[in-house]
């Protein structure tokens, strides 16, 4: 897809944008206080920002689950790895497939952070963790989302093919609105609201927007 199509839909995609942050809200509102999961979360973000802004920043480990994010997108699309490099400086990822979600994946995409919800997942399948180990699952979870976030803002500092390759408008529009679905989904998944009900609060947010734009045209 040439780049001019890429920008016009990232164009059309801005409404998208503020209907998915107003989901976003509605979910952190509904959440409440739910000190259970906010207070360990927030304790294991705290943590690493300590870590990111006081010690040598773990480049290689960040680089090592970029560039593995583009390798699980392209199986997800039915491709294969070719090859894969990975180091402190710098790496890349040779595939069968691409487009523009394996191409912008690492940027919203929060592996290390779906890594520790599987293995919690079935953690507590096998050994029910979930009696003990709850508030660790949080703790971890606040940690792996906050090295995400830092991580990727501290990459994007610098010139990334994976977005010029895709346009520079179009790329913030996905990476924005990877983001925002990671919270809008995963902050009533966290609190007890449920998937259906996520998705629901999606529609309608989003629904909302499109109806004032609409009587604004």
């Amino acid at each position: 897809m040439p780049k001019w199509a890429k920008l016009i839909i990232g164009i059309l995609l801005l409404p998208v944008c503020l209907g998915t942050a107003r989901a976003v809200w509605v979910a952190l509102t509904r959440a409440g206080a739910m000190t259970q999961v906010w207070m360990p979360m927030l304790a294991g973000s705290a943590c690493w920002v300590v870590v990111f802004l006081l010690l040598p920043k773990p480049m290689w480990v960040y680089v090592f689950g970029h560039e593995l994010t583009h390798a699980v997108w392209t199986w997800v699309f039915g491709g294969s790895v070719k090859s894969f490099k990975a180091r402190s400086s710098g790496g890349h990822v040779i595939t069968t497939k691409n487009n523009f979600v394996i191409a912008l994946a690492p940027y919203f995409f929060p592996l290390y952070a779906v890594l520790v919800v599987v293995v919690f997942v079935v953690g507590d399948l096998i050994w029910h963790w979930r009696r003990v180990y709850l508030p660790w699952f949080h703790l971890l979870l606040g940690a792996a989302y906050a090295f995400h976030v830092t991580l990727t803002f501290e990459i994007l500092k610098t010139r990334q093919t994976d977005i010029t390759s895709q346009g520079w408008l179009f790329s913030a529009v996905i990476i924005f609105l990877g983001n925002a679905l990671v919270l809008a989904i995963g902050v009533p998944l966290l609190t007890g609201q449920g998937l259906f009900h996520a998705l629901t609060s999606w529609v309608q947010c989003n629904t909302s927007v499109l109806d004032r734009l609409a009587h604004l045209l």
